[in-house]
């Protein structure tokens, strides 16, 4: 399933019914009596979170959803039928924006969670009340800009090819793809990760980034976008130098993209992981490492299962405490 995470689509409610203009006689009346009833009202654009979607991908292939109109309303003062709502289900996380206006509608954060984009015609009233009908209302219309952002636990951020894709197959079910080439993860990949004591969390393996990426530089901030919505950021970086850069110098440069795309991100708690410490240069790059870095530093081997022990142990201790009632809200 091909993961979308941005949409445009058009959506109009539905008409209101007419109201009828009738006349009720008999023999017994003199008079004829207005009984037109009053039209339907049209239905709603409704979108709800359901947890079941993790993508928008149906909405780049239908991009313009209509509710049912109203019925009309008819003699004897019957009342035209509502226009059945318009339900569009979207996965958690995901944003709903006016397009034209850039306004935020809402933020779909639970699953059932509903918003009304646009709010069907009322039904025209019949002739029975007033002796003069009264037509419908019009439907809201609007364009609507779709983006989903990936709520996770554990945000895994790097440089391509720093091992995050191997770490997150390590720790979960998940089988993120795996080669020796730049962004061979081109989308966020979700992995739940259990423990002994049957707590769970949930792991994102996020696309990877370059210099320039808070400027839309290969992934960009598609890639940036999806890190806001963690608790946690765990910086990977390969410590053994296998693409021949310095590690040190991918750890400046993740945090400066981090502070640049916004002061959200740069404040989240986050560590680092030294990984491939299976490689030759990684112990002397990792005494170099700590020479110019004084914070917590997990050291790892994800292709040999070394040292995720601790690493697991370690974020669930940051969970916790980013879960305590004295902790305010990512």
């Amino acid at each position: 399933m091909s993961f979308v995470d941005e949409a445009r689509i058009s959506v109009k409610a539905g008409q209101g019914g007419k109201g009828c203009e009738s006349f009720y006689s008999d023999m017994r009346t003199r008079f004829k009596r207005p009984d037109g009833g009053d039209g339907g009202k049209g239905g709603d654009i409704i979108f709800v979170g359901d947890h079941k979607m993790h993508t928008l991908l149906d909405y780049r292939f239908r991009q313009h959803y209509v509710a049912e109109r109203g019925t009309h309303g008819s003699s004897k003062q019957k009342r035209g039928k509502d226009g059945q709502d318009c339900i569009l289900r979207v996965p958690i996380g995901t944003i709903i924006r006016d397009y034209d206006t850039g306004l935020l509608i809402k933020d779909i954060i639970e699953d059932g969670q509903t918003v009304v984009v646009a709010r069907g015609g009322k039904g025209g009233l019949g002739n029975y009340r007033r002796k003069i009908t009264v037509p419908p209302t019009e439907a809201e219309e609007r364009t609507i800009k779709l983006e989903l952002k990936v709520i996770a636990d554990v945000g895994l951020i790097g440089f391509p090819n720093a091992g995050k894709s191997t770490l997150i197959n390590a720790v979960s079910k998940v089988r993120s793809k795996i080669a020796n080439y730049p962004f061979t993860t081109k989308q966020p990949i979700l992995g739940i990760v259990f423990d002994e004591d049957d707590s769970k969390f949930v792991m994102a393996d996020l696309p990877g980034l370059i210099e320039g990426a808070h400027l839309g530089k290969g992934l960009g901030d598609r890639f940036l976008k999806h890190a806001e919505r963690t608790k946690i950021l765990v910086q990977v970086i390969d410590m053994g130098g296998s693409e021949g850069r310095k590690p040190h110098d991918d750890f400046v440069k993740i945090n400066h993209e981090l502070e640049a795309y916004s002061a959200e991100l740069s404040h989240k708690h986050k560590f680092v992981v030294a990984n491939k410490m299976d490689l030759p240069e990684a112990e002397k790059n990792l005494t170099a490492f700590k020479k110019k870095y004084k914070g917590k530093i997990i050291p790892i081997s994800a292709l040999e299962n070394k040292g995720l022990t601790k690493l697991l142990e370690e974020i669930k201790k940051l969970l916790c405490r980013e879960n305590s009632p004295d902790q305010s809200s990512v």
